[in-house]
C-alpha cells in the first residue's frame, strides 16, 4: 500500500515526528510512506487544511497513493475538506479505538488527526498505536461481529450516494480557483512523487500541465 502524509501550516513542524512514527508501524508491514510535506514550519510552501483535501483527492484518485494521512489543529477542517472530493472517504481519528472502528467498519481510504489538540506528553505514542490500529489486518471486517453484515452492506450503499452526490474530479480540479490548485500541488517533491506513482490517464496530464 502507498501510504501519503500531507501536514498543512499550522501543523507543519510536527512532520518529522509523523513521518518518523508512521514508518516505524507501517514498513515493516510492507507499506511505502511517501511524505508530500508541508516538511516543516518554514516551509516555503505552505499548505492550508483546505489544499489538503484537494492534494489528498489527487493523490488517491490518480492511483499515486492508497492511503492518505492527514491532518491539523482539531483535524476536523481537514477531515471536511477531505470529504468534499469524490473518492476520499476520511474519518477524523484520535485514538486508537477510532482508528480500528473507522478501518473495520467505515472501510475510508484517510484519516484526520488532531494535531494539536490533546497532542502533549505521549503524542507519539498515540500516533503510534493508532496507525498500529489502523492498519491492522483487511480493513471494511466489520465490528462487533454481530454487526458485519449490516455494516458492510451499508458502506456499498454509502459508496453508491457517493457515486452520484459528486461530479468526477477532473471537472472540479478545472472548476476550482486554479491558483489555489496549483497551491496544493506545488511542494518540493510533488512532481517527483506524482510522476513516479500515478496512474497514466486525463487526470494525470492535467495535473502534470499545471506544473
Amino acid at each position: 500500500m502507498k501510504i501519503a502524509l500531507i501536514n498543512e501550516n499550522s501543523q507543519a513542524a510536527k512532520n518529522e515526528l509523523i513521518e518518523t512514527t508512521l514508518r516505524k508501524v507501517v514498513e515493516p508491514q510492507g507499506h511505502e510512506v511517501f511524505n508530500y510535506g508541508m516538511y516543516g514550519a518554514e516551509d516555503p510552501v505552505s499548505l492550508t487544511y483546505i489544499q489538503n483535501g484537494i492534494l489528498a483527492a489527487i493523490l488517491l484518485n490518480s492511483g499515486a497513493a492508497d492511503y492518505i494521512i492527514t491532518g491539523c489543529g482539531t483535524g476536523e477542517g481537514a477531515m471536511l475538506a477531505c470529504n468534499s472530493f469524490p473518492g476520499v472517504l476520511c474519518g477524523l481519528v484520535v485514538d486508537p479505538a477510532d482508528a480500528y472502528l473507522f478501518a473495520q467498519i467505515n472501510d475510508g481510504n484517510a484519516i484526520s488527526l488532531p494535531f494539536a489538540k490533546g497532542f502533549g506528553w505521549g503524542a507519539d505514542l498515540n500516533l503510534a498505536y493508532i496507525f498500529e490500529k489502523l492498519f491492522d489486518g483487511e480493513s471494511g471486517q466489520g465490528y462487533p461481529q454481530d454487526r458485519v453484515v449490516p455494516q458492510q452492506r451499508n458502506k456499498k450503499i454509502l459508496d453508491e450516494v457517493r457515486q452520484v452526490a459528486f461530479h468526477d474530479l477532473l471537472t472540479i480540479l478545472k472548476n476550482l480557483d486554479q491558483d489555489l490548485l496549483k497551491g496544493a500541488i506545488a511542494g518540493q517533491n510533488f512532481r517527483t512523487l506524482f510522476l513516479a506513482h500515478a496512474k497514466e490517464g486525463q487526470l494525470k496530464d492535467y495535473i502534470v500541465s499545471l506544473l
